[in-house]
């Protein structure tokens, strides 16, 4: 059977504090609508519908660079959850299958938890979890096995309330089936609000089926502050390190290493303290990342060693056996295999020959205020320390660069590259400026 995924994202979240719709807001360098449509994307949905509603703008171009191909639909008054995906109604016109309705603000809904959901042969079926403090969830009524309905806690009589399983709000149904069960939703309720919880009640007097899928509460968590996106990225952090781990990574110091959505290590990975993986980084077998390196938007091959202190940018990419040392940056460059840049370099827009060394205190010069130009530096050449490579420009296979060279036109192979001024001595000056300066000094102070 095909699904189809309806993600609402219409929420203002004013707890936020923030002029940013809720859903946009990160958690591991991904929003929170990305998390939501990360997980429905594990069904392979055959549709993807999201309901925008605050923010819109902003919203809809997040989710056209997340998937081009989903559809986004507007609610332009906010008038309750069953209000929200009937606005999906159109968007789903002569669809026939599953319709899984998810949240944009509640990230960690499992895979798996969908796919259980997806499995199931009800006519309407319902995520719960059983509530450490149920507080202020909607209540899941159930009757033997079967679920008989949904109370808002603003609704629910003592007893009801008394009910520790919990709504968590996502749903799946039918297409046709949700649909219908909605046109007869009615908003008589303490919110004036049409309540997608209301189609349960409406389904079952019908003689419809409704069940019950249970995951951990955890997987619930929606986020409404700044105080629950912190508790969040903490809940994700910690999942990432346990996993990484469990993985075959070893990280030195767990708690502060930060995973991003997507970091990707490979077992007998080395992760040193401190160490920050921002989006699109992965790491190969072998490889050890020393402490307090920033990483983003690269790739580390095997047996290759980074930091301490290290930053690897965006377009960052280590071959086998490479070294890049401590007060390193690298982006937007190769560094071939068994290439070092051991310290105290900036290494951008270049590509780095096999067995290359460069010298402490390099800088590939590719910037000149408008545009970036590119520097190419040989196998096995030698930069020597404090040399600047003003790109466009090629150091040959084994060429070298003098200490202290500015090299602003291309380096043949196997020659030597010296670009600095005459050493010049002033016999017995350096005493007499130091007299000069100390009798100003005095004069000064005096």
């Amino acid at each position: 059977m095909q699904t189809a995924l309806v993600i609402l994202a219409a929420g203002m979240g004013s707890r936020m504090k923030s002029s940013k719709p809720k859903v946009l807001h990160d958690v591991a360098g991904l929003p929170l609508i990305g998390h939501a449509m990360k997980s429905g994307a594990a069904l392979a949905p055959a549709r993807t519908v999201v309901v925008t509603g605050h923010g819109a703008e902003a919203v809809e171009a997040v989710v056209a660079r997340l998937d081009p191909d989903a559809v986004c639909v507007r609610q332009t008054e906010q008038l309750g959850t069953g209000h929200a995906v009937d606005q999906a109604r159109d968007a789903l016109a002569g669809f026939e299958g599953q319709v899984i309705v998810l949240y944009g603000d509640t990230p960690f809904i499992s895979a798996g938890t969908l796919q259980q959901m997806s499995d199931s042969d009800a006519d309407v079926t319902v995520l719960g979890f059983e509530a450490a403090d149920p507080a202020k969830y909607g209540r899941l009524v159930v009757e033997g096995d079967a679920l008989a309905r949904i109370v808002e806690a603003k609704d629910a009589s003592p007893a009801e309330l008394s009910i520790t399983l919990c709504n968590s709000g996502v749903i799946s149904a039918d297409c046709a089936t949700l649909f219908d069960l909605i046109s007869g939703v009615g908003n008589d309720n303490a919110s004036g609000e049409y309540y997608l919880t209301d189609v349960v009640e409406r389904a079952t007097s019908k003689g419809l089926r409704a069940s019950v899928v249970t995951c951990a509460e955890e997987e619930t968590m929606g986020i409404n502050s700044r105080v629950q996106l912190a508790e969040a990225e903490a809940v994700f952090q910690q999942a990432a390190r346990l996993e990484a781990m469990t993985n075959g990574v070893t990280l030195a110091e767990p708690a502060s290493v930060y995973f991003s959505h997507d970091t990707a290590l490979a077992p007998d990975v080395w992760v040193g303290p401190s160490v920050v993986f921002g989006a699109g980084v992965t790491v190969e077998t072998g490889a050890e990342i020393r402490a307090f390196c920033h990483l983003e938007g690269c790739h580390v091959g095997p047996d290759t060693r980074v930091g301490p202190f290290a930053r690897l940018r965006p377009g960052a990419d280590l071959a086998a056996s490479a070294r890049v040392g401590n007060f390193v940056e690298i982006k937007n460059a190769t560094i071939a295999t068994g290439a070092k840049v051991n310290h105290l370099s900036y290494v951008g827009d270049a590509a780095v020959g096999e067995a290359a060394n460069i010298g402490a205190g390099t800088i590939t010069c590719n910037y000149d205020g408008v545009m970036k130009h590119r520097t190419e530096i040989g196998a096995r050449a030698f930069v020597g320390s404090n040399t600047l490579l003003v790109a466009p420009v090629k150091m040959g296979c084994e060429s070298m660069t003098a200490s202290g060279t500015v090299v602003t036109k291309d380096v043949p192979d196997g020659a030597m590259a010296i670009g600095r001024a005459e050493t010049i001595h002033k016999p017995g000056f350096a005493r007499k400026l130091m007299q000069i300066l100390r009798a100003r000094k005095m004069k000064r102070d005096s």
